[in-house]
């Protein structure tokens, strides 16, 4: 990866503490869900001690369910092994001012164990993992995410005293690339962007989609881990905007019956003299061999990952024909009704995977990607034919149904279990284990609605 200058330096934060312009840093790693975990350090502390010395946190942030509740059955971290610590060292280059919190930085951390070696299930780890292995060969990894949101008038709290049912979405009309539509909510929206791009980030536009109250926020490509910290840090200061607005908003897969929540990712390659490893103008559709080879390994591997992809109960319910959200294990150029898009031209030639949602692991989405790209150059397979028409309608493969289908594929997969390891495959298949207990056990509204009188 190729070295860059941090949005805040460590010397800039040390004269911004002593002007007492900053008194706070968060230090932050991304858990499997892709939220922010950590704690916030007086800043003299931190730049005193944590720093250079890191801190430690309960490594039992790698083992529970959404609701932070301890769950049986992973190997890291248990009532048997004691709920022990693991190390937070924090990345110097992730160093960042976070406007929306008055007087605070936030830096990522990396986790290790006591004896520095690293914790090969962290989401952050993973990705490294699979860019090692680009760097061996010479390549870096480029990616940019398109996260959608629905915005909602009402605040977090009304939103869950109320059950989230009648709620109220910013707009009541599909805005999809409405200025009318963005106008009515740009106070949000500017807040939004403004604060990102003092954070660091270097946002590129904000549109309308098509749900109601739904919007896009899109920032300029970067290298790939600096994209998905930044994605992590985006998630959690949009929603804290928002709640400062008196608003919430949710990145979920599928809030209702109309448009989902998507996250489509873009990934490219680059050499070490930063020229693109996907393009050449006379391959076919503009790809390189290399392009070919990897464009077939995310088709031969996506039913594999699609865990990382769709790491959710509800992810899967964005996945109906003609809704914008692929079902088929298919590829085109510049077609959206493909799972893998081909776009651009020249050094934008890049490769568009549309399976994820806005509830996406963005380091666990990458490393999928990366390791699929890579099978298919080891392997040196052949890509299938290019879908031009209506994937929907067409014979390929159809993407899994449901998180069980795609956690049993994941179990399954050799090529899971050669790219991450059994540590890494079993770890996941367990997180997707305890969502699917949880969903078994509930019983939802549409049952109740169903079956209350009429059954």
């Amino acid at each position: 990866m190729a070295d860059r200058t941090p949005p805040l330096s460590v010397e800039e934060l040390r004269v911004l503490v002593d002007a007492g312009e900053i008194d706070t840093v968060v230090l932050a790693f991304t858990d499997m869900q892709g939220r922010l975990q950590g704690k916030r350090f007086a800043a003299r502390y931190f730049l005193d001690t944590v720093l250079d010395h890191g801190t430690e946190g309960c490594n039992y942030l790698l083992a529970v369910d959404v609701d932070l509740n301890t769950v049986e059955g992973y190997a890291m971290s248990s009532w048997e092994r004691g709920y022990g610590d693991f190390a937070m060292h924090g990345d110097p280059g992730t160093l960042r001012r976070t406007p929306w919190n008055a007087g605070t930085a936030l830096i990522t951390a990396d986790l290790a164990w006591h004896d520095g070696s690293p914790v090969v299930a962290s989401p952050r780890q993973i990705l490294r993992r699979q860019l090692d292995r680009l760097a061996e060969r010479g390549w870096s990894a480029y990616a940019g995410t398109e996260l959608e949101f629905m915005l909602f008038k009402d605040s977090y709290e009304d939103a869950w005293s109320r059950g989230y049912r009648e709620m109220n979405p910013a707009n009541q009309w599909n805005g999809d690339y409405s200025v009318l539509g963005t106008g009515r909510v740009e106070p949000v929206l500017r807040r939004i962007r403004n604060e990102m791009g003092a954070a660091g980030m270097t946002v590129e536009s904000a549109k309308g989609e098509c749900n109601l109250g739904q919007h896009e926020i899109v920032f300029v490509y970067d290298e790939a881990l600096t994209t998905c910290d930044q994605h992590a840090i985006y998630k959690t200061g949009a929603k804290e905007i928002a709640a400062q607005e008196g608003m919430s908003l949710t990145f979920m897969a599928k809030y209702d019956e109309r448009e989902g929540n998507s996250c489509h990712i873009h990934l490219s390659l680059q050499d070490e003299d930063g020229r693109p490893v996907l393009a050449d103008d006379d391959g076919p559709y503009g790809m390189s061999k290399t392009m070919q080879h990897f464009l077939a390994g995310q088709v031969a591997a996506m039913r594999d990952f699609t865990l990382l992809y769709a790491p959710n109960i509800n992810s899967y319910k964005r996945f109906r024909p003609g809704s914008f959200a692929p079902t088929a294990v298919a590829w085109g150029p510049d077609n959206r009704t493909c799972a893998l898009r081909v776009v651009g031209h020249g050094r934008a030639h890049r490769l568009e995977n549309r399976l994820p949602g806005g509830d996406v692991n963005p380091y666990l989405a990458v490393a999928g990607m990366v390791a699929a790209g890579l099978y298919g150059i080891e392997h040196e397979l052949e890509l299938p034919e290019a879908t031009t028409g209506n994937a929907y309608t067409g014979d390929a493969a159809h993407v899994p149904t449901t998180l069980r289908e795609a956690a049993e594929l994941w179990e399954r997969s050799p090529i899971a279990r050669a790219a991450f390891g059994d540590e890494v495959v079993d770890h996941y298949r367990h997180m997707a284990r305890v969502e699917q207990d949880a969903y078994d056990a509930a019983v939802t509204d549409w049952e109740r609605f169903r079956s209350f009188e009429r059954m």
